[in-house]
C-alpha cells in the first residue's frame, strides 16, 4: 500500500466540505420521544435497584486494615458513606445542604453528621476504594470485556461562577489580552480537564482522567486506569488533537493491535512507522468510509451533554483529590444509568 504526503495535505485542505458532505448524506435520525423518555424512566429505575446492591458487594470484597486506633471511630459505615456520597452528587446538594438531610434520614437510622463530615468523604481512601470497585463490578455486570472505544474530553467547572464553555469562549475572543491579566487571576482554578473513553456497544465508560493542567494530562491518566482494567482495546477514535505519530506509538505499545482513528492535521506526513502509514492510507483511500468510522466519536460529545444534564456542569470541589472523586461519580452514575 503506497499513498504520498502531498495526497494526504491536498485531501485535509478539502476536509471541511467533504464533512459537509457526509453530513449532508448521513442526516441525523430523528428521536422517537415517548419511546425515548420510556427509555430512561426503564434505566432510572434499573440504577436505583442495583445501587445498593452492587455498592454492597463492592465493599464486602475488601478488607480494610488500619493500625490507626486514635480518633473518633466513622459513624457511617463504608457502605452508607459511598451511598451517601453518590446520592449527594446526584441530586446537586451542597455538603452543607446534604447534611441537613442527614437529620431526616436520623428519624429512621439515629445517623447524624456534620456538613464537614460529608466533605471528608471525596478523600476518604475506604470509599474511593469502593468507588473503584463499583465501576469494575459494573463493566463486568454489563459484559464489557472487548471495547471498540470512543474517547474525548470536556471541561468542568470548579465553582457555580463560570461556565465553562462561555469562559472558554471569551478566552478565545480575548486571546490577545490575556498577557493583561493579573497574576492572582491567572492562577485561579476555575476549572479541570476531564477526559473519558467510552464504549461504543454499551455506551459505558471503561475509563476517565482528570487534571488542572490539560486535557493531554487528563488523556494519559485514563490510558492508566484501562491498562489496570481487564478489558481488551480493540479501537479507539480520538480528536485532531491526538492527531501525531507519537500518541499513536504510545498506544500501539500499550494496547498491542488497536486500530486507531483520528483526523491528520494539515501538515500530516506519510513518513513514520506502519500504523500511521495505515491510517493515512485509509483516510486517504475512501474518506467517505473513513468519516463513517471517525464520527462514531461523536457518541462521547452526546455522553458529555447526558452527564451535565445529570449531575451538573460544575465539580463544586477545589482540592485535587476530591476532584478526582467527584469526575468519577459522574461516570459511575453514566455507567448505573446505561446498566438497564
Amino acid at each position: 500500500m503506497k499513498v504520498k504526503t502531498k495526497e494526504i495535505r491536498d485531501l485535509t485542505k478539502i476536509l471541511d466540505d467533504i464533512v459537509v458532505q457526509y453530513k449532508e448524506e448521513h442526516p441525523k435520525i430523528k428521536r422517537n420521544w415517548r419511546t425515548y423518555e420510556q427509555q430512561v424512566a426503564e434505566r432510572l429505575k434499573t440504577a436505583f435497584r442495583e445501587l445498593k446492591p452492587l455498592v454492597h458487594e463492592a465493599a464486602s470484597t475488601i478488607t480494610f486494615v488500619s493500625g490507626e486506633t486514635r480518633g473518633k471511630k466513622p459513624i457511617l459505615t463504608v457502605e452508607q458513606r459511598t451511598i451517601a456520597l453518590l446520592i449527594k452528587h446526584l441530586i446537586g446538594k451542597s455538603n452543607r445542604n446534604m447534611s441537613s438531610m442527614f437529620v431526616i434520614f436520623s428519624l429512621l437510622s439515629n445517623i447524624d453528621v456534620s456538613y464537614k463530615t460529608v466533605e471528608r468523604f471525596y478523600s476518604d481512601p475506604e470509599v474511593i476504594a469502593v468507588l473503584y470497585n463499583l465501576h469494575i463490578l459494573i463493566l463486568k455486570k454489563k459484559g464489557v470485556k472487548e471495547v471498540d472505544g470512543s474517547g474525548d474530553g470536556t471541561g468542568l467547572s470548579l465553582t457555580v461562577k463560570v461556565n465553562y464553555e462561555a469562559h472558554a469562549q471569551k478566552l478565545k475572543d480575548n486571546v490577545k489580552n490575556i498577557e493583561t491579566q493579573s497574576k492572582k487571576e491567572y492562577k485561579k482554578r476555575l476549572f479541570v480537564y476531564s477526559f473519558k473513553l467510552m464504549d461504543l456497544k454499551s455506551n459505558m465508560y471503561v475509563g476517565f482522567g482528570t487534571s488542572l493542567k490539560s486535557e493531554n494530562a487528563a488523556f494519559l491518566e485514563t490510558i492508566k486506569m484501562i491498562e489496570k482494567i481487564d478489558i481488551k482495546l480493540l479501537s479507539i477514535r480520538l480528536d485532531k488533537y491526538y492527531s501525531c505519530q507519537e500518541y499513536v506509538r504510545m498506544l500501539k505499545e500499550k494496547f498491542g493491535d488497536v486500530k486507531i482513528t483520528l483526523l491528520p492535521k494539515s501538515n500530516a506526513t506519510v513518513k513514520g512507522d506502519w500504523e500511521w502509514k495505515r491510517i493515512m492510507y485509509d483516510f486517504v483511500k475512501d474518506p467517505m468510509v473513513y468519516l463513517e468510522d471517525y464520527f462514531k466519536r461523536n457518541r462521547s460529545e452526546s455522553g458529555f451533554s447526558e452527564d451535565k444534564k445529570r449531575t451538573g456542569w460544575q465539580l463544586g470541589q477545589k482540592r485535587i483529590e476530591r476532584i478526582d472523586t467527584a469526575d468519577m461519580l459522574t461516570m459511575l452514575w453514566h455507567n448505573l444509568y446505561w446498566l438497564g
